[in-house]
């Protein structure tokens, strides 16, 4: 069933709503992963020397260029665990877009949502951030401990994260704080399972950067199927 909330999520993918926030949130994403980089890149600069002798060698004047190439190597590295805060932020910035769009295709018979609201979206976002990224650096010692086991606890940690940060954002816009919290423990193995399959493919560079959209199209279907408020489903089953 999470399997076809996923497909369902993809196959909006053409609709021009859906469009216009997946070029916004590419614009968002590509923007810190520059600016990260830019950044990251001066630092080697400033730290690095233009030249410098070794032994038997010389004079060495290349380190500087190969640092450069090899930090490319390293951002996409590095761009999985920022597309981690990147798809939490996003959370905040479209999630009301995409979840309209969801609901005005697939569950014309509802009225709409409140929005969540900017201000608040990024105080529950920011809030959640920190969680994320403080169990990350956490999880970074079980990495270099079992490093075989890196990936299995990478999707499970930050599965649940996601999960629970998308589910609670989209069933807040039908249900209330109270609700939604309420209905997170009802459906928490559902929640968790979706979760992981959005951070699969945060793993894999360019890949990741869908990641935000369809797993807001994908959580507003999940919430929906679980916890339709109105009780009838979708017209596209």
């Amino acid at each position: 069933m999470i399997i076809n909330d996923v497909l369902k999520a993809l196959s909006q993918l053409s609709d021009p709503r859906f469009r216009k926030v997946l070029f916004m949130g590419l614009g968002l994403t590509v923007a810190l992963l520059v600016a990260v980089y830019a950044a990251f890149l001066g630092f080697l600069n400033w730290v690095t020397p233009d030249t410098f002798s070794l032994p038997w060698i010389g004079e060495v004047t290349w380190i500087d260029d190969l640092l450069s190439g090899a930090s490319i190597l390293l951002m996409l590295l590095l761009s999985v665990f920022l597309m981690i805060p990147v798809a939490s932020a996003f959370t905040s910035l479209f999630l009301d877009d995409v979840a309209d769009a969801v609901e005005a295709e697939h569950f014309p018979h509802l009225t709409p949502a409140p929005r969540v609201g900017l201000l608040q979206g990024l105080k529950d976002s920011l809030g959640f951030l920190g969680v994320l990224i403080g169990a990350n650096i956490l999880a970074l010692v079980a990495y270099v401990l079992v490093p075989p086991a890196a990936p299995i606890t990478f999707i499970a940690l930050n599965g649940y994260l996601l999960g629970r940060e998308y589910f609670q954002l989209i069933a807040l816009r039908r249900l209330g704080p109270e609700g939604a919290k309420a209905a997170r423990r009802r459906n928490a193995g559902a929640i968790w399972a979706a979760g992981a399959l959005m951070a699969a493919p945060l793993t894999i560079p360019i890949l990741n950067l869908l990641v935000p959209l369809v797993g807001a199209a994908t959580f507003t279907h999940l919430f929906h199927r679980l916890e339709d408020p109105s009780g009838r489903t979708s017209r596209n089953p």
